[in-house]
């Protein structure tokens, strides 16, 4: 009887020690200029099903977030943002729990799928509210491109906002705006003239059968191919916020090249809060290291080019945003694709639609980052030099990451 008492005992020790499992983490900053909003992201592979999570530095609470990246209802990875000065190294107490709910805290992404609902008479165009969280259309759909309100998934930062198109281009196309907040729950990016009048943003760019900004295509061995055939396309939200909303697009049985078998490929958006740049991860169900592949940039009418010849391309130009030129103005923006060098097959001289990289991929996985500004911005950059000065430092941190260690 004892002995069985002392089990039960060492098992409910057992529960409370890994229900309030702590960990110190030191995040260091190699770089000789300050740093705000970097994200760390710890996996949870190792501590269980982690259900709630605390994050302190210096004593005070910052916010956190949890996230299933597999949609098991099991937390893969927690998420968190640090301020660091130039050299600085910080340690960050983070608390995990095998119980409650994930902590509130104020939103500072947003994401969003939406049904098209235009025939229902008691709402105005911008006002949709068939929210979705994964739609899947088989390959033979005839226009998926109407199924959503605008046109597909979309998600945003304080300082940009980007849809990704539900058809055979999965191009990102881009939102403006004037100041830094959130503002597609209430435009939908389509912006009535009422929150227009209140300085809400719109659409900035026009990309029709281009790679808009950074789109994933094929390669055909001279020009870039749409994401077409497949067996079926998906778009799907993972995370809402509120420091990261991640967003994925999965297209099952791409013909991604004539003589090879189709593959299975997931696009993964991610939006870090604070950030103005976007993370692309591109997974494969199989080794495609001998296929090909393509990424850019819009060659946006009268555009002048950036490129350091070593991952990053950029244009700064201005064109109309939509077919409707008389009710849309001429739109400015910088654009820009970082692409890892170990990615590169060649960089393709500019044409009449594209600046564009080809590209191969080691194995079943590659990542590379897009960004993008609008001249409209209060915050921003406002001609070429200021934008192809900004990237170059953009750069520097992209390749000098934060050191993250668990002590």
């Amino acid at each position: 009887m004892k002995r069985i008492l002392s089990v039960i005992a060492l098992a409910a020790l057992h529960a409370t020690v890994f229900a309030n499992r702590t960990l110190m983490v030191g995040v260091s900053n190699p770089s000789h200029f300050a740093r705000t909003d970097v994200p760390v992201v710890i996996p949870l592979t190792n501590y269980g099903d982690v259900r709630s999570a605390l994050v302190t530095v210096n004593g005070q609470e910052i916010p956190c977030q949890l996230d299933d990246l597999n949609q098991d209802e099991i937390f893969d990875e927690l998420c968190f943002l640090a301020d660091l000065g130039k050299k600085e190294k910080k340690t960050y107490t983070i608390t995990l729990k095998n119980e409650g709910e994930p902590r509130p805290y104020p939103a500072r992404v947003y994401a969003e799928m939406v049904l098209s609902n235009t025939k229902d008479k008691n709402l105005k165009k911008h006002q949709q509210n068939n929210y979705i969280e994964s739609l899947t259309a088989r390959g033979d759909a005839a226009y998926t491109y109407n199924i959503q309100h605008h046109h597909g998934v979309d998600f945003e930062s304080e300082l940009n906002g980007i849809r990704i198109y539900f058809d055979a281009r999965q191009t990102p196309d881009l939102y403006g705006k004037f100041k830094k907040q959130l503002e597609l729950k209430e435009t939908q990016f389509y912006t009535p003239d009422e929150l227009k009048d209140q300085g809400y943003g719109d659409d900035v760019l026009w990309v029709g059968q281009t790679f808009g900004l950074g789109a994933f295509r094929g390669w055909d061995g001279q020009q870039p191919t749409l994401v077409e055939p497949v067996r079926s396309r998906t778009q799907r939200v993972i995370s809402y916020g509120p420091l990261r909303a991640i967003v994925e697009v999965v297209d099952r049985g791409w013909k991604a090249d004539a003589q090879r078998e189709p593959v299975n490929m997931t696009l993964r958006y991610t939006q870090y809060a604070g950030h103005r740049d976007t993370d692309v991860d591109v997974f494969f169900n199989k080794d495609v290291t001998d296929y090909r592949f393509s990424t850019g940039i819009i060659n946006v009418k009268g555009s002048e080019e950036f490129s350091d010849k070593k991952g990053l391309r950029a244009c700064w130009g201005t064109d109309y945003p939509a077919a409707d030129t008389i009710k849309w103005k001429r739109e400015t923006v910088g654009l820009a694709v970082y692409v890892p060098q170990k990615n590169i097959v060649s960089e393709e001289p500019a044409n009449k639609d594209n600046y564009a990289y080809v590209l191969k991929v080691n194995g079943k996985h590659m990542d590379y980052k897009v960004t993008y500004t609008s001249d409209n911005e209060s915050f921003g950059y406002h001609s070429a030099k200021e934008w192809f000065k900004f990237l170059k430092e953009w750069k520097k941190e992209v390749e000098q990451p934060v050191s993250i260690t668990v002590l």
